[in-house]
């Protein structure tokens, strides 16, 4: 398995956030994690990432346990549900600097984020500033930027969260076919039920640090406790009232 966590365990003082979490991620797919405000979603993430160090457990990505690797060696890029540009770049220095910072050659900087601006729609806003961009623009050089360097695991911490529905809709099906094409491994953090179905290869349901991963979407939707059930009821109870007035 490319990544493998077993038995995470986290406490801030009395409240324990993970509760001996346990779950795998294949290579080039992505797992979409469905939970509520609270639930140690971001928590989570933070300690794959190397930004809170767990109490308890194991994390071993491509064959190896990076617990107690800094941040910048484990070769995992996490990324906000804000974009955090950096105000004094454009677009294209803001995508390129991870790889200005890994020392690569200018020609191949040139070459691969003008390669990637292409496939983010985004070759005409180049040398836009970040305040120059819409939302979805931001995020989209945000998105070009942590997977420019190619991490080993992308997290997403409800990246579009903050996006318009139709802005949201675009941004998803970019996700989706920018990690097709990179062939990119990634953890997609989400509260939002549908976001969970349409972004995941496989679905997790986090509850009070507790995770559960479905074998299968059907799974998924079967279990009552995650709610698909109860919406399926809603919109069907809707359109019957609606098509049968009284």
């Amino acid at each position: 398995m490319f990544l493998s966590v077993r038995e995470l365990k986290k406490s801030f003082g009395k409240d324990e956030v993970l509760k001996q979490l346990s779950v795998d991620v294949e290579a080039q797919s992505t797992l979409s994690i469905l939970g509520k405000s609270g639930c140690g979603k971001t928590t989570f993430l933070k300690i794959l990432a190397g930004l809170e160090s767990q109490d308890h457990g194991s994390i071993e990505l491509n064959g190896i346990e990076i617990s107690q690797r800094p941040p910048q060696k484990r070769g995992v890029v996490y990324l906000y549900q804000e974009p955090l540009l950096f105000p004094h770049l454009n677009a294209f220095d803001n995508i390129a600097f991870g790889l200005r910072i890994q020392k690569v050659d200018a020609d191949a900087i040139e070459d691969r984020v003008a390669s990637l601006l292409k496939s983010l729609g985004l070759s005409q806003h180049a040398l836009k500033m970040p305040d120059q961009l819409s939302g979805g623009q931001k995020q989209r050089v945000a998105f070009g930027r942590a997977i420019i360097v190619n991490p080993l695991l992308l997290l997403l911490d409800e990246p579009f969260a903050s996006l318009d529905v139709e802005t949201r809709a675009t941004m998803q099906h970019l996700f989706k076919d920018i990690s097709n094409q990179f062939g990119i491994t990634s953890i997609f953090v989400t509260h939002d039920l549908k976001e969970a179905l349409l972004m995941g290869d496989k679905i997790a349901y986090m509850q009070q640090g507790h995770i559960t991963t479905y074998s299968s979407k059907q799974a998924f939707i079967n279990d009552p406790k995650v709610g698909v059930l109860k919406e399926i009821s809603f919109w069907s109870n809707l359109v019957q009232s609606t098509s049968n007035p009284e």
